[in-house]
């Protein structure tokens, strides 16, 4: 049953025409499956000044089918303050809980529609729910939404658009990535001392993702893709370090669960990619210029390629595997090797669930890169022109467990063994070991906050700092922190602020610096 209330007429006070007209013709579209316009209507309803429990309650309906249950749950519990609507409003509390995996929540919004007496049918289809989770038993169909009337088959609608755009401000205290200190660049035969110019300044950040699917299947869906992201530097002097990159891609996703609870889904796609910024010097933020010719768009690319992933979950145990294989196109450089190469990837994965918190999983990966005119290196550290193209193969063995503490609060630690092999003669070889922790609290309905960080240690068996003999093997060690605080002013609207720390440490001086970078920015997604 599914409290659709679009047919029912409750006593409430009069409001404008207008308001009233835009709510009645939400409830068409909802009846008609157009989920995304009926919330539309519903807002429209809401600023012509329409404020009512059977608004909420139907918008909160709304969100729930259009996927949107951090939203649904907001209207619904402002739809439970209604002595009329509250038995309905906490049943599909308890479905929406369920469908976002919050199962403690959904028993006790289940059992305060299950023990009431004024909804008969209500109270069985909450018994039922209750049942079923108790039993770890997941159906293909969530128990119907309760609805005041009649109960009809759940339809999807034939299309859904997801769409995000933000924009906003940050400040970078090291825009080039500069080493803090001077140093003596060993690779250059005249060993000349480097001041390196640290420089901060403010930049804009800007993202945007669009996501179009098509349910044109019962099981199976097709999409089209666009995402944008970008950093825009405001003083004129630091430009160069100005960047974005966007990406096209198309594709199909597969998902069907059966009777047991087990389910399989299988996502292919094919995507597009371009990068565009400058290749500048890291000491001064300066485009480098080799034989007369500067060199400033040696990284920018073209990458294009297919992928494919699935995975197959039991009741606590699932595994997956992956397959992505691109080409990277850079900009032809005349003076300097270019970087155009091929990227192959195949990846297994497995996962076991303990308890409804807590989470054991195991990932392998195995890719390339090889390039196609970009020299590789002898074990003195020299680059021959002549020398047969860059062949790196690598290996990751990853292992992750998760812990949920509380309903709004889990962490999870991870550790991932990286292994590169030159296949020239083995100079660039290394194994790199990361170690890392994430952590997120929700609090409330409308603040969440994440945080990750992530420290890895190089060990080259072969590499030497500067590629100099004299100058001892190289040393490198990695820490990566970032925060995100994101509060949800309105549906639409979003607050996020966040913050990076990046520290690279190194005996090969060039590689070495220190930034952070923090940042505001407004957000609105549908």
């Amino acid at each position: 049953m599914l409290l659709m209330l679009g047919a029912v007429t409750l006593p409430g006070p009069a409001f404008a025409v207008s308001a009233e007209e835009l709510f009645a013709d939400g409830n068409r579209l909802f009846r008609d499956d157009l989920y995304w316009a009926a919330l539309l209507r519903y807002r429209e309803a809401r600023e012509a000044g329409l404020n009512t429990p059977l608004l909420h309650y139907n918008s909160g309906v709304a969100h729930y089918k259009a996927g949107q249950h951090v939203r649904a749950r907001e209207s619904l519990i402002k739809a439970a303050r209604s002595p009329t609507l509250a038995v309905h409003a906490h049943y599909n509390l308890g479905l929406n809980a369920w469908a976002l995996g919050n199962t403690d929540e959904a028993l006790d919004w289940f059992r305060q529609a299950r023990d009431q007496s004024r909804f008969p049918k209500i109270s069985s289809l909450a018994s039922t729910a209750i049942t079923r989770i108790q039993r770890e038993l997941a159906v293909e169909q969530k128990p119907v939404l309760a609805r005041a009337e009649t109960a009809r088959a759940e339809k999807r609608p034939l299309g859904t658009l997801d769409f995000r755009i933000s924009v906003g401000a940050g400040n970078d205290n090291n825009v080039y990535r500069a080493p803090a200190e001077s140093y003596i660049d060993q690779a250059d035969p005249n060993q000349p001392v480097v001041d390196p110019v640290v420089q901060s300044g403010f930049f804009v950040p800007v993202a945007l993702s669009s996501r179009y699917s098509i349910n044109t299947f019962e099981h199976e869906s097709f999409f089209a893709a666009y995402r944008f992201g970008g950093k825009f530097y405001q003083d004129e002097l630091q430009k160069n370090a100005d960047e974005f990159a966007h990406e096209l891609g198309v594709g199909s996703k597969y998902r069907h669960r059966n009777d047991e609870g087990n389910e399989r889904v299988i996502f292919s796609s094919f995507s597009i990619a371009q990068r565009d910024g400058t290749y500048y010097d890291r000491d001064d933020g300066a485009v480098p210029v080799v034989d007369g010719e500067e060199i400033g768009e040696r990284l920018n690319y073209m990458r294009y390629g297919p992928e494919i992933w699935f995975r197959q979950s039991f009741n606590r145990f699932s595994f997956g595997g992956r397959g992505k294989g691109q080409l990277w196109n850079y900009e032809e450089t005349t003076v300097v090797p270019e970087y155009d190469h091929e990227y192959v990837l195949l990846g297994l994965n497995a996962q076991y669930r303990f308890t409804r918190t807590s989470l054991l999983r195991i990932t392998a990966d195995a890719y390339s890169r090889h390039f196609g005119t970009r020299p590789s290196f002898e074990l003195d550290g020299s680059q021959p022109l002549g020398n047969e193209p860059v062949k790196y193969d690598y290996l990751d063995l990853g292992i992750a467990a998760r812990q949920r503490i509380t309903q709004n609060m889990w962490f999870g630690l991870n550790y991932v063994r990286t292994e590169r092999q030159d296949k020239h003669v083995g100079y660039n070889d290394y194994v790199r070991n990361s170690y890392g922790a994430e952590f997120r609290l929700s609090i409330g309905s409308r603040f969440d906050i994440d945080a990750t960080a992530v420290y890895e240690v190089y060990d080259y068996t072969n590499a030497f700092a500067f590629h100099n003999p004299a100058s001892g093997r190289k040393t490198m060690d990695r820490t990566v922190g970032r925060a995100t605080a994101n509060f949800r002013m309105t549906d639409h609207l979003s607050l996020v602020a966040a913050a990076t720390y990046q520290d690279v440490a190194s005996n090969d001086t060039r590689l070495a610096y220190n930034r952070n970078q923090i940042g505001l920015s407004i957000r609105w997604e549908q």
